[in-house]
């Protein structure tokens, strides 16, 4: 006597694949709220605030990074500055946010700045900020994820977010990446 079931299988046990994941935009609004929400509780000031946005978006970036670096370059890591911009202007927003980012520039003023500019950027659409939090820019968020994924690439940099054309992330690299990628480019 010989019955046949099928196991259920979950979602631990499938691969990972190159498919695109998605996640309801409501669950996403709901559970970004809860961590702004939880976050603001615990602290006394905007920058606080941002600041623990930030380490939580590191959080997030430092395990994004393997992810994607396996799924988007089979295991190769750039070594040049303007080729590791255009991997997260390009393949991580598509990964992250569905699209690329609007732009990247660089900074007229300053060699080791760049800005990568976002209209209208997931995080910040579904968040109403308090009066009395009015610079409040929760894509502090994506800054921590962007410089997590930057440092663990061993492009040391600062990343902050800005309202500018939208929301602005200024990208503020080590002068030890200028140098080496002077020295890459064979300048």
């Amino acid at each position: 006597m010989s019955t046949t079931t099928k196991q259920k299988s979950s979602n631990l046990d499938k691969p990972l694949g190159r498919g695109k994941p998605e996640v309801n935009i409501a669950t996403f609004a709901l559970l970004f709220s809860e961590i702004v929400q939880y976050s603001q509780n615990r602290v006394y000031s905007v920058s606080e605030l941002q600041n623990k946005l930030s380490d939580m978006g590191q959080h997030v970036g430092s395990h994004l990074l393997d992810l994607l670096f396996v799924r988007e370059k089979g295991y190769k890591r750039e070594v040049k500055l303007l080729n590791m911009l255009l991997f997260i202007k390009n393949n991580f927003w598509k990964t992250l946010f569905g699209k690329q980012a609007d732009t990247l520039e660089h900074s007229n003023d300053d060699e080791r700045t760049y800005y990568i500019i976002e209209a209208e950027h997931l995080v910040n659409k579904f968040i109403s900020v308090p009066k009395d939090k009015g610079k409040l820019n929760c894509a502090a968020f994506t800054a921590g994820i962007i410089e997590a994924i930057l440092n663990g690439a061993n492009f040391p940099a600062k990343v902050t977010a800005h309202w500018h054309k939208g929301t602005t992330f200024m990208i503020e690299f080590d002068e030890s990446v200028i140098i080496r990628d002077k020295m890459v480019e064979g300048k």
